[in-house]
């Protein structure tokens, strides 16, 4: 995906997270987020929101976020400030942008246009189940580039909790790929898992895995990041990895 299409779901993302957050109530529960209402995650996001505008404008060292959230009647227009804030920061950010950033991409500048893009269309959907209407739908592509940041940068990185004493083999498949199925294999062993992406046969050197799971790019998008049960997601091989993967994979 490109870094304007990021922008571009970023923005539609965060006017349907508005609107669904004052149709639901500040004091709504959150139910993906059992510990928040509503204002808890329009404060959250807003927060984000300006931590990453920093960032795009330029900053080069890390920065504790700071929710600093107005009071109920202030909340809606803040939040949108903030949001637009953001938008129009990577509107203007110039391709070769200089910043920090904390997962591997082609540039800061379309790490941060993704990143932001993943955490808004993922507390979008908590906006909406506090709604009680549903979910409006995702995008394909933009569903399967969330399964593989999760799974190639979270949880391949240091801090990773999906690990185990034997070496074993994870593969998680979205059978709606652009020209078919889409396959990520995971080896975990004691350090953090090694992932690769395929588009067919397994990487050289990995025959049948241990477990697998296998989908529709959103609802796998949703389950892995915590948003969503595995209901309509098949799962064969060792049960005891299926639950390790639940249990060290998901994101709040």
């Amino acid at each position: 995906m490109e870094t304007a299409e990021f922008i571009e779901i970023l923005r539609q993302d965060g006017e349907l997270l508005a609107d669904a957050a004052e149709a639901a109530g500040w004091d709504a529960p959150v139910p993906p987020c059992p510990d928040w209402r509503v204002r808890d995650l329009v404060a959250h996001l807003g927060g984000v929101h300006r931590w990453a505008t920093g960032f795009v404008a330029g900053a080069t060292q890390p920065a504790r976020l700071v929710v600093d959230a107005p009071p109920d009647e202030a909340l809606a227009s803040w939040y949108r400030d903030g949001h637009r804030q953001l938008l129009d920061r990577l509107t203007a950010a110039p391709a070769d942008l200089e910043c920090w950033a904390f997962l591997p991409a082609p540039s800061p500048l379309e790490f941060w246009a993704r990143r932001q893009a993943h955490e808004t269309a993922i507390h979008r959907f908590d906006a909406e189940a506090a709604l009680g209407k549903g979910h409006s739908p995702y995008r394909t592509d933009f569903a399967l580039d969330g399964i593989d940041e999760l799974l190639t940068g979270f949880l391949a990185g240091s801090r990773s909790r999906l690990r185990c004493q034997t070496p074993r083999v994870l593969r998680i498949q979205a059978a709606d790929g652009p020209s078919g199925p889409v396959d990520w294999w995971l080896r975990l062993s004691q350090d953090p898992p090694r992932v690769e992406r395929t588009d067919g046969a397994p990487p050289v050197g990995i025959g049948t895995p241990d477990c697998a799971f296998s989908g529709p790019a959103t609802a796998l998008y949703l389950a892995l990041w915590n948003r969503g049960p595995y209901d309509g997601i098949e799962v064969t091989g060792d049960g005891s990895l299926a639950e390790l993967l639940r249990d060290n994979s998901s994101v709040t």
